[in-house]
């Protein structure tokens, strides 16, 4: 009854690991990256087997036996492993569902021309290392980004048309800014006329002091002239 079963970090030993047999007839996913694989001699038939993990391990030939055991498998995982050449990579013909091969940090993608020589050798595959012949991505991934970018849409379009809130926001900024300028615009009369009328009282003040100052100067005058007229006229009394 098991359709998946991930044995990653596991350790094998003489390439097998312990309890895993022909009784999982319904697998469909296993994963064993990192299991210090050396063979794939061990592998039991998992004829319902459509992706196959072997990632990080030590394999270096003996894919014939993929075919026998596991026919029907779409997506191989072979990244990390020790697989040099072509050769090797041809036992691989024989898986005609095979759609997807990894061989990331295999040596063998050091050859020239190492993408183009897979595609012709396996003319069965469609994406080799994530990529297509036209270098254009697997759907996986590019099925997530789309997911991404509707639940960005959907954000959006929760939160309301955007247009109808800047709208309101550029009224209340323009009614805002002619309600300052008004303010300030009267505050300045206000203030201009409150200094005019207080130059004005400041200057009548000052008149009206130097007018006080030279009548009491002129009476003094006045006063001055009298006093010897009446002393002449006391001594001629």
């Amino acid at each position: 009854q098991v359709t998946e079963l991930v044995l990653d970090n596991c350790r094998s030993s003489n390439g097998e690991i312990e309890g895993l047999n022909d009784s999982f007839k319904e697998l469909q996913f296993l994963s064993m990256a990192n299991v210090e694989l050396t063979s794939l001699a061990k592998l039991p038939t998992l004829s319902k087997l459509r992706k196959l993990e072997l990632s990080d391990n030590v394999i270096s030939g003996g894919l014939e036996v993929l075919a026998e055991r596991c026919p029907n498998l779409t997506y191989l995982n072979l990244s990390g492993n020790k697989i040099k050449d072509l050769g090797t990579v041809e036992a691989l013909q024989n898986l005609k569902n095979l759609k997807s091969l990894d061989l990331f940090n295999c040596e063998i993608t050091n050859l020239e021309d190492y993408r183009d020589s897979i595609f012709e050798l396996l003319q069965q595959i469609t994406y080799l290392d994530g990529f297509d012949q036209e270098d254009n991505e697997a759907p996986d991934s590019e099925d997530d980004d789309d997911e991404g970018d509707e639940d960005d849409d959907d954000d959006e379009n929760e939160a309301g048309p955007p247009g109808e809130y800047e709208e309101e926001d550029d009224e209340d900024d323009g009614a805002s800014d002619l309600g300052e300028g008004e303010e300030e615009e009267e505050v300045g009369l206000s203030y201009l006329m409150k200094e005019e009328i207080q130059d004005e009282e400041d200057d009548d003040d000052y008149v009206e002091g130097g007018d006080e100052e030279e009548e009491a100067e002129g009476v003094r005058g006045e006063k001055r002239k009298r006093e010897p007229e009446d002393e002449g006229e006391e001594d001629e009394d």
